[in-house]
């Protein structure tokens, strides 16, 4: 036990970062319609606050006993714009997280507080069927290692200190009666971070992927329920050429109420859970917030 005590400890301090708009989930969670696209032309600024309370480790599926805890505060600043390119919907776009996290193990505590690394990307829309709502997306994202990054953290930092490259294919079509689906898919590949730790050793990290699913209800023209699954898996840490044996499998739950307040705002509620954990933080509460505005 107290090997396993020292691992998880170990794999907390050595393998967090916080995600673009995640801990230990999809590198980008999607929320339900955003592949829905905009006509040319109109605009998204969208404000997102999340809180997730962290209260068990993981280690190979076992709950660590007296474990680390996490606890997170998440801002994350968003545009959106669309456009036409060679008849296809695009949307450039930039985000931008800030926050605070911290850490407790133990007797120990570990914190931080500052910008996020900022992602931009797009996404090109292959196939959209105005008549039936169906379409289909590519995304691609690049996280920038802009953000606030004290070697001495190791992984308890806002930033990365490294590129990553995130890309999706996303699916979404009505169903029956006023109910719609929308499938994601996700793979991510990691740059390396040259400066992690006291003594500025390298972090590679394997590639990680995802599926991400939403089932709606829209219940009318502005409002909208929804159910969402994600699941994630890969992801395997090195740190100074050892492995952290610290691989995703883990999944999670999200319900969602959305309702437009006014023609051009949009009010989003989200409550998370995980469901299960193969290694690292098991999300007992999440609740997300989300004000959008139509330009």
């Amino acid at each position: 036990m107290t090997f396993q005590i020292k691992k998880s400890y170990l794999a907390a301090t050595l393998a967090l970062s916080v995600c673009t708009t995640e801990i230990f989930a999809a590198q980008v969670s999607t929320d339900p319609g955003d592949y829905q696209p905009l006509p040319a032309g109109y605009n998204l600024a969208v404000l997102y606050y999340q809180n997730t309370d962290n209260d068990d480790f993981y280690v190979d599926g076992d709950r660590i006993s007296g474990g680390p805890t996490l606890s997170t505060e998440i801002g994350i600043a968003r545009f959106v714009h669309y456009m036409e390119i060679g008849g296809f919907v695009v949307d450039p776009q930039f985000a931008i997280p800030f926050g605070s996290v911290k850490l407790n193990a133990g007797d120990s505590e570990l914190s931080a507080s500052g910008m996020g690394d900022p992602i931009v990307g797009a996404t090109i829309w292959l196939y959209n069927n105005a008549e039936t709502k169906a379409s289909f997306g590519l995304t691609g994202w690049v996280s920038l290692p802009l953000g606030s990054y004290d070697e001495e953290q190791g992984g308890i930092n806002l930033g990365e200190n490294r590129y990553k490259y995130i890309t999706q294919a996303a699916y979404m079509s009505p169903m029956f009666n006023k109910f719609s689906y929308e499938l994601v898919g996700e793979y991510t590949f990691f740059g390396d971070n040259d400066d992690f730790g006291s003594n500025g050793i390298t972090k590679q990290q394997d590639a990680q992927y995802g599926v991400q699913t939403h089932l709606n209800y829209h219940v009318s023209d502005t409002t909208k329920l929804s159910v969402s699954y994600y699941h994630d898996f890969g992801a395997e840490s090195e740190v100074a050429g050892i492995k952290q044996n610290d691989e995703l499998n883990n999944s999670r739950f999200q319900i969602t109420a959305q309702h437009f307040v006014a023609p051009d705002w949009q009010l989003q509620l989200q409550y998370g859970r995980s469901i299960s954990v193969e290694n690292g933080f098991f999300a007992n509460s999440s609740v997300y917030l989300r004000l959008l505005k139509v330009f």
